[in-house]
């Protein structure tokens, strides 16, 4: 291709090229429109029929699936990315789920084409954001009988709590009866097989904690394989450490200053 000559500058070249730039304005202006008028809005009759559809809420179109939104609730100021898998209970028009099977927060960001498949419980907190391509799901496939398919053998599905205020990086898988705590970051490409704790950075397969916040140590870094601990000295958590340390240190020295004005006066 890129060693084409270039068309000759004939009448007709210059008409067809014209042509074509004016196909690709409204091919792109009517992909704008239906992109616009297929998302799905607190007002639309698609929303209406979900378990609860909050204000400012938008499921961005083209969505890849939808199931059972009767069983699905999303809180208000929340946006959920195109090629969206959206999916509770365990088939089509399945009665009697409740209308919270699969919750979703106020102010969420789900990024683009991922997927959130609950069969019993699936809880996202508040102030949620995601990556893209970012899996959740409570069911996993078992393997019991290995004479038998493992497509065939389904273990039972285990809820999942994903905290309000935490951060899912690209390509994240969090696993059936995982709980991750508060304001906690997943990095990219993780597992999550196992409970994560509050105020943490989790990385790897399976996903542990790196990084840790503790309320009168400030900020830990935390060996993988050990569990190890020590005060982080590097990075921004670093220097919170230095900051939190350095407000410490004058606040003693002002009571230190108030104790001796006290006993001069």
């Amino acid at each position: 291709m890129l060693d084409r000559p270039p068309p000759t500058p004939s009448a007709w070249n210059k008409a067809r090229n014209r042509g074509r730039n004016a196909a690709g304005i409204v091919v792109r202006r009517g992909w704008e429109l239906v992109q616009r008028y297929g998302s799905v809005g607190p007002t639309t009759r698609l929303a209406r029929r979900f378990g609860a559809f909050g204000e400012g809420s938008v499921i961005c179109f083209p969505y890849e699936t939808i199931v059972n939104e009767h069983a699905i609730s999303i809180g208000s100021g929340s946006v959920l990315g195109k090629g969206l898998v959206l999916s509770a209970g365990w088939g089509p028009d399945q009665p009697g789920l409740p209308p919270d099977l699969v919750r979703i927060g106020d102010r969420c960001l789900i990024g683009r084409g991922s997927s959130i498949v609950g069969h019993e419980s699936i809880v996202i907190g508040d102030d949620v954001w995601t990556g893209q391509q970012v899996h959740v799901t409570d069911m996993n496939h078992g393997y019991v009988d290995t004479e038998q398919p493992i497509s065939r053998q389904a273990a039972s599905p285990a809820p999942v709590v994903i905290g309000s205020g935490s951060w899912l990086g690209h390509g994240v898988v969090v696993l059936p009866g995982v709980t991750i705590g508060r304001n906690v970051v997943v990095g990219a490409g993780s597992v999550v097989a196992r409970d994560l704790p509050d105020h943490c950075v989790a990385v790897g397969v399976p996903a542990r904690p790196v990084r840790r916040f503790d309320a009168e140590r400030g900020w830990l870094d935390v060996d993988a394989s050990s569990g190890a601990e020590q005060p982080a000295r590097h990075g921004v958590a670093a220097l919170a450490n230095q900051l939190a340390q350095l407000a410490q240190d004058q606040a003693a020295a002002s009571r230190e200053a108030e104790g001796l004005r006290r006993v001069a006066t």
